[in-house]
């Protein structure tokens, strides 16, 4: 019998499918210490690095924060990691199952400090804003139906999780990358939202098997976020009510659900004056 306070015991609950082989190792309600988890990651990303190269490792954190976490990760590879505490838990575990993309975010975050130093520019800026609520909330919407990002975008609630729910199971995976988002699903809210980006692939992407839809959808990411990088912002993440998902909570299996305009609100309309 596997404890409820185990990180096994959330394996099998929606939205933690890419780390379900990872978190069924964990039995025991302590959560594993800095080094087991970089044994962990060694294992199982055995190439993850930080946005420099440095190979990653866990470590408890340092006294004080002169360099900033970003900037300690970028030149020491060393992660810090508190000791019993499931944020951080969640965000070892994401290095292991998006190593790519979470060396091309700390990677981004040092290029943008070096921009707005050499602007001129105080603050963290709107790319780096961008870049934390991913690391921190993202959840990347992987679909085969063309019409799907749209209509979310659009809050589209009763058209995509009522009219077409059935279709979601077979077009629509709703991969989360986000490691606070993970830390908040152990004990689900309402309104309990994600920042999303849509991916439209070929319906031949779900005969993939997890590991490789997951290591594939990790490569499009980084590659995606190099890419555009200089062009994020706050509002390049669509919102997403995480308990509208199909399964996350019984109460969505209820069309009425979606009426709560707590969790489900329209889309803002921008207003013209005269």
């Amino acid at each position: 019998m596997i404890p409820p306070a185990a990180p096994a015991a959330l394996a099998a609950r929606p939205l933690f499918e890419p780390l379900r082989g990872l978190l069924e190792a964990f039995r025991d309600p302590v959560l594993p210490d800095a080094a087991a988890l970089t044994a962990l990651l060694h294992a199982h990303a055995p190439g993850a690095v930080s946005g420099s190269g440095r190979p990653i490792r866990f470590v408890l954190p340092p006294p004080g924060d002169t360099a900033g976490y970003e900037a300690h990760i970028h030149a020491t590879g060393e992660v810090p990691t508190r000791r019993d505490d499931w944020h951080d838990f969640f965000n070892a575990l994401a290095w292991a199952v998006w190593p790519r993309t979470k060396s091309v975010c700390n990677a981004q975050h040092l290029l943008e400090i070096a921009r707005r130093q050499a602007a001129g520019k105080p603050g963290r800026g709107p790319v780096r804003d961008a870049l934390t609520q991913l690391d921190e909330c993202g959840v990347i919407v992987v679909t085969c139906d063309p019409a799907l990002p749209a209509r979310l975008a659009d809050h589209q609630w009763d058209t995509v999780f009522v009219t077409h729910r059935a279709q979601l199971a077979t077009t629509t995976r709703f991969l989360v990358l986000g490691h606070a988002t993970w830390d908040q699903l152990r004990a689900p809210f309402v309104g309990l939202c994600g920042k999303a980006l849509f991916r439209c692939v070929e319906p031949a992407w779900f005969a993939l098997d997890p590991f490789a839809q997951q290591a594939e959808c990790d490569a499009w990411l980084a590659e995606s976020l190099v890419a555009r990088a200089a062009s994020l912002t706050p509002r390049t993440w669509s919102p997403l009510p995480l308990l509208g998902i199909p399964g996350v909570t019984p109460e969505s299996e209820d069309p009425a659900y979606y009426r709560d305009t707590r969790q489900f609100r329209a889309k803002r309309r921008a207003t013209s004056c005269c």
